[in-house]
Parts: structure tokens; sequence; C-alpha cells
């Protein structure tokens, strides 16, 4: 099924822009206690609930952008060097140092996601995203909680003295879903299955991700395009009104259906053209196919080791290298 995706993706990464947009339509979907935060109180925002069922205003959790590609980013960046594509060595021929001076400005990560870093060069991401809203309000998609930090005996005094390391923080609860449209452009069939495979094998997001923070990515849907299609907003008020009662939100797989349904009829009104797209069992069947190819170390590593390829001749052709091979190939 996937060889047969192939004609939908270009051929190598191309200098401009050249119209191929997939889009992956995602229900992320909080499995503990994530917090999303920038100054000590969870993101938010006041919307219209819905387009056009419930107009009535409300607050939204906010998952921003950056909370959202980061993670997946240094997920990517992990599988990189566990198959000696990047190295985290110096002296190693193909060091890269994340997002900084420093990184390698031609590897997987670095083309795909971009960098921009001064006088060395920028490279626009392929990957577009956006602040992703919740789909239910603040009100009862959050939780205040307390806790404290005990001393190494286990109790809260020490020596008969009261520790005072009690605090409390605003925390999202299990089962809170974030619609997501998150956007690959121009990206090769090597590229894609790198960019779905850090989407599917990210599984923490937020502040304290070591200790909280799960969350489940459910893609419902891919459609190839030749333009840009609605918000993440746009996506979360539709699915919104679709809902029968908004006091009682359905389990994840019903809200997967109505996120098919949504997308779909969002999809008819955008003035693009849709090349492909895919639901429903074609896309469990393209998922399978995916996963599998991460369950097979020599096919993940080709794959891989030929996408290494396909940037590092991009960045010595067209990106930030180029500059350097123009000068060598002058001398």
């Amino acid at each position: 099924m996937l060889d047969h995706l192939k004609e939908h993706f270009v051929k190598e990464f191309p200098r401009i822009a050249s119209g191929h947009y997939i889009h992956l339509f995602v229900l992320r979907h909080s499995q503990s206690f994530p917090v999303f935060q920038t100054d000590g109180v969870l993101n938010t925002a006041r919307t219209q609930a819905g387009l056009t069922k419930h107009r009535d205003l409300f607050n939204r959790l906010v998952m921003f952008k950056r909370k959202q590609t980061t993670p997946e980013r240094l997920t990517g960046r992990e599988l990189l060097r566990a198959l000696d594509i990047t190295s985290q060595a110096k002296d190693a021929e193909n060091y890269c140092a994340y997002n900084g001076e420093d990184s390698c400005k031609q590897c997987p990560d670095c083309i795909l996601y971009g960098f921009a870093i001064g006088d060395s060069g920028a490279e626009r991401s392929k990957v577009y995203s956006d602040s992703a809203f919740s789909l239910t309000p603040y009100e009862t998609s959050h939780q205040s909680m307390t806790f404290n930090a005990p001393s190494e005996a286990g109790a809260m005094s020490e020596g008969g003295v009261m520790r005072h390391s009690i605090n409390e923080q605003d925390h999202v609860i299990p089962e809170i879903t974030f619609p997501v449209v998150e956007t690959l452009r121009d990206v090769t069939y090597e590229g894609f299955i790198y960019l779905v495979g850090n989407l599917l094998r990210t599984r923490r997001y937020g502040a304290q991700e070591s200790r909280t923070g799960t969350m489940t990515n459910h893609l419902v849907g891919i459609a190839f395009c030749d333009g840009e299609v609605f918000s993440n907003l746009r996506l979360t008020q539709a699915l919104y009104d679709r809902l029968e009662n908004p006091e009682q939100i359905p389990g994840i797989d019903g809200l997967k259906l109505l996120a098919e349904t949504t997308v779909r009829e969002l999809l008819a009104e955008e003035p693009v053209r849709q090349t492909r797209v895919l639901f429903g069992d074609d896309l469990a069947e393209i998922m399978k196919n995916v996963k599998g190819l991460y369950q097979d170390d020599e096919a993940i590593a080709a794959i891989l080791t030929t996408l290494n390829q396909q940037t590092h001749q991009y960045a010595q052709t067209h990106g930030a290298k180029a500059k350097t091979t123009k000068k060598k190939s002058k001398k």
C-alpha cells in the first residue's frame, strides 16, 4: 500500500516550494496529567465554542506549537543517533547539536524541521504546525493538584523541622483531546516515513515530561493536496459542533469517527486540489505498513540512510552547505 503512494512525493527536496502538501489530521489525546504552561499557569485562549451550532465563548487550553514539535524532533534525533546517522561526539564527522551553532545543517532533522542560526544560514521548516486547542472548555479540562517533596526519610519533617516544599499546580486531566492539522511540505517518501514515525513514536509532551505528560497521537486521516487547508482551531470548533451532547464527550474511538466526518466536510470546502485522501481501512493499512518498517531494524535503517543522503545532497546543492561547496569548487 505504501508503494502506491510514492507518486505523491517529491523525488528530491526542491529549492523552492513545489505545491506538494501532505496534511496529517491528528487527535492528540492526554493519557495522564500534562502541563502546558509558560508563565506558571496553563496556557489558555478564549474562543468561540463551535463554528455555527455553538456560538458561545469559552476558554480553551492551548498547546503551543513548540510544545508539539520539540518532543517529536527529539524523538527523531534519538533514533538518528541510535542508527549512527548523526552523532553527539564533537569529533565525529556526523556530529550535530540540537538547535544551535553546532547543528550540522544537513541531517534529516536540520533540513526537515529547519533552523535559523545568525550568519550561519537558515532553512525553512518543511513541517508546518500551529497551536492546538482543547476540544473541551478549560474549566472541565484541568485540575489543580498539590504536591510535596518529602525528605529522604519519606516524611515532610526533617530533624523535627517541617519542610515547606509544598506547591500547587494546574494540570491537564486525562482524556482531553487537542485536534491538530500537521502539514508536511515538499517531502520525499523517506521524509514522510521519518516525520510520521516521529508523530507516532512521541509519547510525552509538556513540562515535567519524565514524570507525567503521556499522550497518544491518533491519526484520523491523510490528505495529499496542492495547498494548505483549514486551521487547528477551525477543526476543533467544527468537531465541537458535531458533538451530540458537549456535556458528555464520547470516548476516543467515537471522537475519531466524528473527526473523520468533520475533516471530510472541511476538506470539501477548501479551494485546493486533493490528489489523494486516506481514511478508514486505507489509512489503517498505511499505518500498519509504517509501524512494520519501524519494527524492522534493517528496513528503517535503510530508509533513514537514504533520507540522510537526500538531505545532505539538498544542503550541498541548495542549503547552508552550498556556499561552502561552491567556494571549494572555485579553488
